[in-house]
């Protein structure tokens, strides 16, 4: 069993996911509102992403024998409707993630807590690859720009994006039910 601080801050990192969800979740409807559907899409799928990442949590808490405390989801900040700051701040708060994910597994490693230390690993490598995909993205929009030609084939790019992420989801949870 884990410690009390620990379950707290996995419960603290379990809204924060849930958080996430809804800032995508808001991000997508900004991009249908603007007839982006493409980048709708991506948002959509980073959206139940970061829903996996909580349930992840949640049964990291429960095989742990430890309590799940639900918070309340904070309504996420109303994006300038600018493809490119949809992505700078997506960046900006991937970065705040991998910092709260760090403080976790350094907090695991003080308390030499290391089944949480090896289960949040995954997370560490996921976030390296959720900011390299945003850093590539934010590349592209202003290398072309997103206006015009150059927005239509950003959108289409993450419209395959999504297809892929969802893809990918569905082979995990079909592997996983295994």
């Amino acid at each position: 069993m884990i410690s009390e601080e620990m379950a707290t801050r996995i419960n603290t990192q379990i809204n924060r996911e849930m958080y996430s969800a809804h800032f995508y979740l808001g991000l997508s409807a900004q991009a249908e509102g603007m007839n982006l559907k493409g980048v709708a899409a991506w948002f959509f799928a980073k959206y139940g992403e970061e829903l996996t990442h909580a349930m992840k949590m949640y049964r990291y808490l429960i095989d742990q024998d430890a309590p799940v405390r639900l918070g309340e989801v904070a309504a996420p900040a109303t994006v300038e409707t600018e493809v490119l700051k949809m992505f700078e701040s997506t960046l900006a708060h991937e970065r705040a993630v991998t910092a709260a994910i760090n403080d976790i597994v350094d907090f695991a490693l003080s308390q030499k807590d290391h089944a949480t230390h090896i289960f949040f690993q995954w997370f560490v490598t996921e976030q390296i690859e959720e900011e390299a995909t945003v850093n590539d993205i934010l590349g592209r929009v202003r290398l072309f720009g997103d206006q015009g030609q150059s927005l239509l084939m950003i959108d289409n790019e993450l419209a395959s994006l999504a297809k892929q992420m969802g893809s990918a989801a569905g082979t995990a949870s079909t592997t996983s039910a295994a």
